[in-house]
């Protein structure tokens, strides 16, 4: 009854066992295939009259109790630890061990899950000169990687932040001679690849203008100084203009208004004195030659007699002369 009880107990505890390691997404152990490997179980105290039992995903592959009666005596150790030979992918899977001790109890149990994967290849580093963006492409190469982990060095230097197979780097930053060598590696292998040397030319550098600061604050005032002078010439230019404009509009002024005033000059040479209010008003009728004649009469009548004033001629006033006016169609005597 009692050995019932330590059976069924073992049945409920590896089940148990089952269900958690089961649950696992990640490895507890890794190996490479064609490899061996031993299984971590150790157990100081192990005698023959221990009951010892090894399953694969719940397959009992190694099953001692004083005697081996399933699998091989020489893959168990004296700690009970199970050693896997010319391991497969088919070995991958979940492993557990159960130690009874001779009254049926659980003396110690173990479960692990085991990984299978290949060993990585020595990956093969080139690389090629790009020109036009000015840097030097290079390419870790392996066959069919399975999720491998990639790693750059440079100049023996690992470069932490560098985990892809390809590596691009500035050609102005190869100054000299640069080595590079790239890594391949997963949880039971690590291959690195030869060093690699580019050879690739630097694109020339870019022209740079350096200035050191007061000659650069004397060609600022220089220029400062240069705006400031071509504003000055600009308003006195201005001003010049503004003044010959005013100068020429007050001329042609001038001139309109000597042209308006010729306009009302007669073209006679002389004007023509007009009597005034004061002045005794002419006679047309009158004429120089019957003048002559009225005056040369009493003349000779009194020619012995003492001169007497003339009424007439007292009281009319004498004749203006008219100007003579130059004929442009006579000619000069």
């Amino acid at each position: 009854m009692a050995r019932f009880a330590a059976t069924l107990c073992v049945v409920i505890l590896s089940g148990f066992i089952d269900l958690t390691a089961a649950n696992k997404d990640t490895c507890d152990l890794h190996a490479v295939v064609g490899q061996s490997l031993t299984l971590p179980f150790v157990y100081e105290e192990l005698v023959n009259s221990h009951v010892l039992r090894w399953t694969h995903n719940r397959t009992i592959i190694l099953y001692r109790q004083g005697k081996v009666s399933i699998g091989k005596l020489e893959d168990l150790s004296a700690t009970g630890s199970l050693l896997l030979k010319n391991l497969q992918y088919s070995s991958a899977g979940v492993y557990q061990a159960q130690l009874l001790n001779p009254n049926g109890t659980l003396a110690k149990a173990w479960s692990g899950r085991l990984c299978v994967m290949d060993k990585v290849i020595k990956p093969q580093l080139v690389y090629t000169c790009d020109p036009k963006s000015g840097a030097v492409n290079l390419n870790c190469h392996v066959a069919k990687p399975q999720n491998w982990m990639f790693s750059w060095t440079l100049n023996e230097k690992t470069l932490t932040s560098e985990t892809r197979p390809t590596l691009s780097i500035s050609l102005t930053r190869l100054k000299g001679e640069m080595s590079f060598t790239c890594s391949v590696e997963n949880k039971v292998s690590k291959e690195k690849s030869d060093t690699v040397r580019p050879t690739c030319k630097s694109p020339p550098p870019a022209p740079t203008i350096c200035f050191k600061s007061k000659t650069l604050v004397a060609v600022l005032a220089g220029g400062a100084g240069l705006i400031l002078f071509m504003l000055i010439i600009i308003i006195v230019l201005c001003i010049c203009h503004i003044r010959i404009k005013t100068q020429m509009r007050r001329r042609h002024g001038g001139e309109m208004a000597m042209l308006s005033l010729n306009k009302r000059v007669p073209d006679s040479e002389y004007e023509t004195i007009l009597p005034t209010e004061d002045s005794p008003p002419l006679r047309h009728n009158s004429s120089p030659v019957a003048c002559y004649e009225k005056v040369s009469q009493p003349e000779a009548q009194t020619e012995n007699r003492p001169a007497q004033p003339s009424t007439d001629a007292a009281a009319e006033p004498s004749p203006v002369p008219k100007p003579r006016t130059k004929s442009p169609h006579m000619p000069n005597i």
